[in-house]
Order: structure tokens, then sequence, then C-alpha cells
């Protein structure tokens, strides 16, 4: 018995209750898929490729590593990795959807349509060394605090494995690999999707650095980013306040109605906040007041029910403090829909392939990194998780957005110590290692041979398309983003 016949169905974290009609159709169709093969010689020819380009995708890791570039302003990255899909034979269409740092990689002819994200973007403020302690290679300066320097190569690796067996008529159909900016901030697939890149796709894969190998299960949280602007009038805060009317007070009576509503929201919703701006010295009553929030929900539909009562809050304090309030989207992402035979066939292959291997050395390296940041020291994890059971402890992705659109399978793989924080220096320094090629390295293997299955079985490709025009049947996708193109002018800025 094969491993895809001995796992359970799996039981997921749905970002909305499945319905009980629905899930005698998801038991038949997860049935339909298990015709998968764990090893054909496509498979094997696949991670040849990539172990052939194993010491070029290293190298290019480690390029974008040093890059460090902050969202939309990817420029050396995108081009290092579109110069190499061209390098590759694939055909690159650079600066779509009105981003100079996006770019689309296609190679084939017909159908199906596979595609493959792959991000690059840094994180700012977190620049370090491949070390075991805080230190950072240029004080203030952008890290990789998220992995992306890993995302895109490895995708654009399973991508070119899927290109040459397509130029060996080996393989029907087209490869398209999409080069993604901006996740860390400005949501750039929203503007993919807004402008119908993803339309025509098949399938799609992404994948993301993690603590433990495993096929996600868990949906991600619908997130929306604005900022809310007062306005009042300026006056000396001794001599005559009450000619004055402070913009403070509007954002001080909006955050306390915030705080308030905590109470009264689903747990599962989350609203967090700075103030950029509040005023330049206590002896003037402030004219001028900012707040920056996000709210997140499992759900979008969720997210639109607290933003409703986060707008009339925003008026409300408005005319409290007898100022001008205006409340702006900045972006805003969907939550993450899962396809249970998506899952089903990522894993798989994980159990194919089998356990990652970390050396001593590695593993000191990891346990190191988790005593400086006083989690338990566990080391690297190897083996592959379950699907079944995931607990999800928050986070919002553009690949949400993706996943309305065309069914969207994702993987995660051990680039970083079990439980070692994320969006901080010991991802950064794991990046830039061999911990973290290895589980780039192994993330392209997975995916590659998951791409191999998409294209050679037209039946599993159905059934993932059954499910997720079930799920999506009268549902409509509306970008969150606002109109117009990505906010430039604020690229590198708080």
């Amino acid at each position: 018995m094969n491993a895809l016949h001995s796992m359970k169905r799996p039981v997921l974290h749905h970002a909305m209750p499945v319905r009980l009609d629905c899930l005698f159709f998801i038991f038949l169709v997860v049935f339909t898929a298990n015709s998968a093969s764990p090893a054909n010689d496509n498979k094997m020819a696949a991670i040849a490729s990539i172990e052939r380009e194993r010491a070029g995708m290293i190298q290019l890791s480690d390029q974008v590593w040093r890059f460090a570039e902050l969202s939309l302003l990817e420029t050396n990255s995108a081009r290092a990795l579109a110069d190499r899909a061209e390098s590759r034979g694939f055909s690159v269409q650079r600066g779509v959807a009105d981003l100079p740092t996006a770019f689309i990689a296609s190679y084939g002819r017909g159908k199906p349509i596979i595609g493959i994200v792959g991000e690059y973007d840094a994180l700012p403020g977190l620049s370090q060394k491949v070390a075991t302690t805080q230190e950072s290679t240029e004080p203030g300066a952008p890290g990789h605090g998220c992995g992306h320097n890993l995302f895109g190569v490895a995708s654009l690796g399973a991508a070119t494995a899927i290109k040459e067996l397509i130029a060996a008529n080996k393989l029907s159909g087209t490869v398209r690999f999409y080069g993604t900016p901006a996740e860390e901030r400005f949501s750039a697939k929203s503007y993919l999707a807004r402008a119908g890149l993803f339309n025509d796709l098949d399938v799609c894969l992404a994948w993301h650095p993690s603590d433990r190998n495993r096929a996600t299960a868990v949906t991600g949280q619908a997130m929306v980013d604005f900022i809310v602007e007062f306005k009042g009038r300026g006056a000396h805060a001794a001599n005559d306040p009450w000619n004055g009317r402070s913009a403070l007070d509007g954002l001080e009576l909006l955050t306390h109605g915030l705080n308030l509503l905590r109470e009264h929201v689903k747990p599962t919703v989350r609203i967090h906040y700075t103030i950029p701006g509040g005023g330049e010295v206590p002896n003037i009553v402030p004219d001028y007041a900012k707040l920056w929030c996000w709210v997140r929900d499992s759900s979008h539909t969720g997210v639109e029910d607290v933003m409703s009562r986060v707008r009339d809050m925003t008026q409300g304090a408005g005319l409290m403090a007898g100022v001008e309030a205006k409340l702006t989207i900045q972006e805003g992402v969907y939550e993450r829909l899962l396809n249970t035979n998506g899952i089903h066939l990522l894993h798989t292959n994980l159990i194919w392939l089998g356990a990652l291997s970390f050396t001593e050395e590695e593993q000191q390296f990891a346990r190191a990194l988790q005593l400086a940041t006083k989690v338990k020291e566990a080391g690297l994890r190897t083996g592959v998780d379950s699907y079944e059971g995931q607990e999800f402890k928050g986070g919002s992705t553009d690949v949400g957005d993706v996943s309305y659109i065309v069914p969207m399978l994702h993987l995660e793989t051990t680039c970083r110590p079990y439980e070692a924080p994320t969006h901080a220096w010991p991802t950064v320094a794991c990046a830039g290692m061999s911990i973290g090629h290895k589980g780039m390295i192994h993330a392209a293997k997975v995916l590659a041979a998951t791409m191999v299955d998409l294209f050679e079985n037209e039946s599993i490709r159905r059934a993932i398309r059954a499910e997720f025009e079930e799920q999506t049947r009268g549902k409509r996708y509306r970008a969150m983003i606002p109109d117009g193109p990505p906010p430039f002018h604020k690229a590198g800025k708080p």
C-alpha cells in the first residue's frame, strides 16, 4: 500500500465552516485523487534536475539574501531571478501589473497550465550575520526575516525542472513561474490577481520557509491595512487651548473605541495599531495625528463586518473631538482557501521524498539560536508533520487572493529551528546558510514532484478543480486593494 492510500482523510482548519452537504462530495473527490503515483521516471528526472541546479540555486538565494530589498524596491532580486529564468529557456515578461519588480516566466504551450509563485522581498531593520548571536551586517538595514530569498529560488527551481520535461516531450502543457514582489507590505499578488494574470491557470502552487515539513492545512487570516488621519486646529496648549481642536484627541478617542471593541468581536479577530504621528511637542495642540491599524479575521467577510464598525467609530471620534477624520485603505488580503485534494497530494510527495537530513553542526547552530531566543532547544525538525489538526497561530498573505481565483496548493519545509521566531534575526541567519539551503532544495523537489502529478494525471486536476468550484460557488473575488497603481511613494517608508 503506498503512502497516499495509507493516509486518513485530512481534518482541516477551514476559514469558513464546511457545509454538511459538501462533506460527501469532498470525500468522493479525495478518493478520486488517490490515483497519484508516488514515484515514476518523470519525478526522478525532476529531482535529478534540481540536484544539477543545486549549486546555482544556493548561489542565487545567497545573492538575494545579500540584496535584502524591501517591498516594491526589489530591483536587483527580481532581475537576478528573471535573468536566471531567461537563461533556462523561459519566455519572460517583466513589469507585469504595473509592478516593475514583478514578472512572469513561461514555457510550453496549451493546457494544462500549472503556475507557481515566488517571493523575494525582505523586512526592514533585520540585517543579521550568519551567527548565533544578534549581530547585524549593517545596522538598521533590511534582512530576510521570512526567508523569501529561499522562496523565489526554490519555486523557480521546481518550474525549471518541469520546463526540462516539457522540452523533452515527457510532459505536455505550460509551466508558469510568477515573480511576485512586495508580500511583506503592499500585497502585490492582489495587483496581479486584479489584472487577471492568474485566471487561466488550472492549479497554482506556493511554499514558505518554516520550522517544519508539512502540506499547509491552515487558512491564514484575511486582513485590511488602513490609516486614519485626523486634522484639527493648532493652538498654544497653555495660552489659548480653547482655540485649538486636537487631532490627537480624535485619535485617542478612536483607539479607546478600538480597545473597547475587542470585547465584542469574535475570538478569531485581531486588531493592532501604531501611532506614526501624534503631535510634535506638548505645548502645541496637535493639528494632525495619524493612526496605522490592521484588522484581521479568519475570513474576509469577518474583516468587512469589523470594518463597518471601525468606519462608524472613526466618524464618531472626529465628531467628538471636533476634527476631520479620514480612513484610507492601504491594502487587504483574503484568507487562503484550502484544497483537501491538493493537501493530500503534497503530503504524498513529502512522504515519498522522506525526511530532511541535517548535520550535527547544523543542529548545534539551531539549538544555539533556540537558547538565544528562549525557546526549547529542540533543534531542527526533519520528519514530515501530519496535515491533521494543524494549529494556526496567526498571519496573513496575499497568496490568499490567488486561492480565490485558482486552486492553490501550499507547502512548508524546515528552514529554521523549531519554534524560533520568524520576522526576526534567527530566521535571517538560517536563510543565509546551509540550514535554509537544505529546506529550499527540499521544497523545490516536493513542488516539482507534485507538478509532475498535476501534469500527468487529469483525474487529479479534475478533483482539485471540482473541490475549488464547490468552495467558490456563489462567491466573487474582488481585490481589497485600493483603486489605481501600487503606492510606490510609500516604498521603504513606515
